[in-house]
């Protein structure tokens, strides 16, 4: 596969999937559609294997490696979802997996990628390099490693999400989704717009993570300090290399919303369609219930991820909490 990608690409990846992934549930809610005045499609990857999208990318990459490397063993960086999503995909494969994850991971993701089977290395994010630290540790045991999303395979995995949201919903007008390394977002356009070319394509950061945002208008990938936020799957510090030449073709625009909004966000979901999202899966409802995108027509919402343990879902639901901006 080559470092650019094609729908053919993300179909191809359809296929290793069949019968691994989930094909998740796309919900509706009239109240939702009332709120933002269009008809929303919230594509449920909370419901995925390991709680995440990132199942698919990893399954993927994992699948397509030559069987002498995927022997010797896997190796990742992750702040968790695609820590355990490598865990799950090594299993599968009988090979074992070392995911380098920042010490302030929520500790419920912690959990969950040693729950898997796979070692845990702790890193401090905000003064150390976790790509040059992950490339040490796999030189050092000569293992593989499988990026979170500058990777074609990862990418092209991730954009299945999108092949099943047209397929599950129709035509959409817009498709909404979330921003970190950008990697959902690069293979979901792929395939939304191989199939629809007319589609609009909207990421969401978190205000205090907006790198793609300002990269977007500086035309070329901008650095920023390791955001502070309660969307810790989305507190990237700079668009991918692959990713952001992607995205910057196929994505039509970028919009922010704050820790309240996502909050406000997840609670909604909660409330009213009895979902348990974590915060990096709802920014795509917090920028339409808070107006920042055009709402009218069919719009499908990507719901990220559903993994966050019940004492810190319940403290992000405390008004209290939500208004002292709290995070982690």
């Amino acid at each position: 596969m080559s470092d650019r990608l094609s729908l053919a690409d993300v179909e191809a990846a359809a296929e290793r999937l069949r019968g691994h992934a989930h094909r998740t549930p796309v919900l509706t809610s009239t109240t939702l559609d009332e709120a933002v005045g269009a008809q929303v499609y919230l594509k449920c990857e909370s419901f995925q294997r390991g709680g995440a999208f990132k199942f698919r990318g990893a399954y993927n990459a994992v699948c397509a490696l030559p069987a002498d490397l995927r022997a010797r063993g896997i190796a990742t960086y992750s702040s968790g979802n695609h820590g355990q999503a490598v865990a799950i995909a090594a299993r599968e494969f009988g090979t074992t997996a070392t995911v380098l994850m920042p010490l302030d991971t929520p500790e419920g993701k912690r959990r969950a990628v040693e729950g898997y089977g796979a070692e845990v290395v702790s890193y401090d994010r905000y003064t150390a390099d976790r790509t040059a630290l992950g490339e040490a540790l796999a030189a050092e045991r000569g293992l593989t490693i499988v990026p979170p999303y500058d990777h074609p395979d990862v990418m092209a995995g991730q954009g299945t999400v999108g092949l099943e949201l047209v397929e599950q919903a129709g035509p959409l007008d817009a498709v909404v989704g979330p921003l970190g390394g950008g990697g959902l977002m690069a293979g979901v356009s792929t395939a939304v717009k191989g199939r629809v070319p007319a589609t609009r394509v909207i990421g969401v950061e978190p205000e205090a993570g907006n790198d793609h945002e300002q990269s977007m208008r500086a035309g070329e990938r901008v650095r920023i300090d390791v955001p502070h936020t309660i969307a810790d799957g989305l507190a990237a510090e700079q668009p991918g290399v692959l990713t952001f030449a992607i995205n910057r073709e196929l994505v039509d625009g970028v919009v922010v919303v704050s820790d309240a909004e996502i909050a406000d966000a997840m609670r909604f979901l909660f409330e009213r369609m009895k979902l348990v999202v974590e915060p990096s899966g709802a920014v795509g409802v917090a920028a339409l219930l808070n107006g920042r995108i055009e709402a009218c027509g069919r719009i499908g919402v990507v719901i990220s991820g559903g993994n966050i343990d019940a004492a810190r879902f319940a403290s992000l639901m405390s008004p209290a909490e939500a208004a002292a901006g709290a995070i982690r």
